[in-house]
C-alpha cells in the first residue's frame, strides 16, 4: 500500500477520533438531575451529582442552571477534572437558605482545584439580612458565617455576567488561581451590611477584573497576601469601603503583594478611596509597585490613603510602628471631589518609612473649596499640578 496514502488515512482517523470525543462531550442540565427551579425545594443534591457527571466526563464538558429559582444548601464544587468545565447559569437565580444555623463552614459555593473553568451568568443571592442583624463582626472581627462563592485553586478561570447580592459574608473570595479574568460583574449589597467585601483576592498570581459594578457594605475589592499582578480597569465602586491593599502584617511570614494597577475607576459615597492599610507592632511585610491612576471620586471620604497605623476597634498595639515596607507606589490623576477635609493624607511607617511614593494631577476638592494634605514618615515625589497641595 502507498506509505502517502496510509499516512493520509491516519490523519483523517485522527480527526474522525477527534470528532468523536468532542461530540460525546458531556452537557448536564440539572433539571434531569432532579432539580425543581421552584426556589423552596434544596436543589443542592442535583447540582452535585450535575457536577459529578461533567467533571469526569470527556472535556470541554457543561453543567447547565436554566433559567428559574434555585434553593440550594452549602455546595462544594472539586476538581481535578478531566478538562475544562464551563457552567452556564443565564438567567437562573441560586438562593442560600436565609437562616445561618443551616451553615456549618464558612462558605455557601465553594469550587475548588479546577484548570479552566468558565462561569457564564446567573444571580448569586446569600439572603445575608437576618447574619448582618445577628452577628458582631463590626466588633470581634470574627466572622465564622459564608461567602457567597468561594473559589480556591482554580486556574485559568473565567468569570463572566454574573451577579452576587446580599452575601452574608464576602461576595467572591479568590484565593490561589492563576491567571484568571473576571468581567462584567454585578456585586450588591447594602451600605450597613457587614463584612461584605465585593472581591476578596490572596495569594494568586495574575488577574484581570474590567467593567464591573460593586456596591457593598466593606471593600469593594481588597488585597491580602501574595496578591500579585493584578490589573483592574473601569470598575466602580460605592457604596462600600473603596479599593483596598490590606490590611497587611497582623500575621507572621505573609506574603508580599506586589503589581497592583488599577485605572479608569470611579468611586461613589465610600468612607475610602484608594488605600494601602497596614497594622502597627506588625509583622515584617513587602507592598510595592502599587499604581492608581485616572480614578474619579464623588464624595468619597479619604480619597488617597496610606495607613500604616490601621487599628479598628482597638484590636491592636497601636503605639508601635509597623514593619511592612512600602515601595514604588502612585497615585495619579485622581480628580473629583471629597467627603472629607483631608484629601491626601499619607501615613507612613515610623520604623520602615516609605519609599518612592509619586503623587502626580491630583485635584480634589472638599465643599465647594481647597482640601488639604497631611503626610507623616513619607517624602512624596510630587508630579504637575495638585489640589490639594501635597505635603
Amino acid at each position: 500500500m502507498d506509505k502517502d496514502y496510509i499516512q493520509i488515512m491516519a490523519v483523517y482517523c485522527m480527526f474522525v477520533m477527534a470528532l468523536i470525543v468532542r461530540n460525546h462531550a458531556v452537557v448536564v442540565d440539572i433539571k434531569t438531575k432532579g432539580a425543581k427551579g421552584d426556589g423552596i425545594t434544596d436543589d443542592s443534591p442535583a447540582i452535585l451529582s450535575a457536577w459529578k457527571e461533567v467533571c469526569g466526563g470527556p472535556p470541554p464538558s457543561s453543567l447547565v442552571i436554566p433559567p428559574g429559582t434555585y434553593m440550594s444548601l452549602a455546595i462544594m464544587l472539586a476538581g481535578p477534572c478531566k478538562g475544562p468545565i464551563e457552567i452556564n447559569a443565564k438567567g437562573a437565580t441560586l438562593k442560600a437558605p436565609p437562616e445561618l444555623v443551616k451553615f456549618s463552614k464558612d462558605s455557601w459555593i465553594y469550587i475548588r482545584n479546577v484548570d479552566k473553568l468558565t462561569m457564564i451568568g446567573g444571580t448569586f443571592d446569600g439572603q445575608g439580612q437576618q447574619t448582618w442583624m445577628g452577628t458582631k463582626c463590626d466588633e470581634t472581627m470574627a466572622c465564622p458565617v459564608p461567602v457567597n462563592l468561594r473559589l480556591s485553586n482554580l486556574k485559568n478561570l473565567v468569570l463572566k455576567d454574573l451577579t452576587s447580592i446580599n452575601s452574608k459574608n464576602f461576595h467572591l473570595a479568590l484565593r490561589g488561581s492563576d491567571n484568571s479574568r473576571l468581567e462584567n460583574l454585578v456585586i450588591n449589597a447594602p451600605g450597613n451590611s457587614i463584612n461584605t467585601d465585593g472581591i476578596h483576592i490572596a495569594k494568586l498570581n495574575g488577574l484581570n477584573i474590567t467593567n464591573s459594578k460593586i456596591g457593598t457594605g466593606d471593600d469593594c475589592i481588597s488585597f491580602g497576601e501574595g496578591s500579585r499582578n493584578i490589573h483592574i480597569e473601569r470598575v466602580s465602586c460605592g457604596p462600600g469601603h473603596g479599593f483596598s491593599i490590606g490590611s497587611l502584617g497582623k500575621f507572621p511570614n505573609e506574603e508580599p503583594v506586589e503589581g497592583i494597577f488599577l485605572k479608569n475607576c470611579t468611586i461613589t459615597g465610600t468612607t475610602n478611596g484608594v488605600r494601602i492599610k497596614t497594622w502597627p507592632n506588625s509583622y515584617p511585610g513587602i507592598v510595592r509597585d502599587i499604581h492608581f491612576e485616572d480614578i474619579i471620586m464623588n464624595g468619597a471620604q479619604n480619597p488617597v490613603l496610606i495607613d500604616q497605623e490601621y487599628c479598628p476597634n482597638k484590636a491592636c498595639k497601636k503605639g508601635a510602628p509597623s514593619k511592612v515596607k512600602l515601595t514604588n507606589v502612585s497615585f495619579k490623576r485622581i480628580r473629583g471631589t471629597s467627603a472629607t477635609k483631608v484629601a491626601v493624607k499619607l501615613v507612613c511607617s515610623a520604623q520602615v518609612p516609605c519609599e518612592n511614593v509619586e503623587v502626580a494631577d491630583i485635584h480634589l476638592t472638599f465643599n465647594g473649596g481647597p482640601a488639604t494634605s497631611e503626610c507623616s514618615n513619607a517624602k512624596p515625589k510630587v508630579v504637575g499640578q495638585n489640589v490639594p497641595g501635597v505635603c
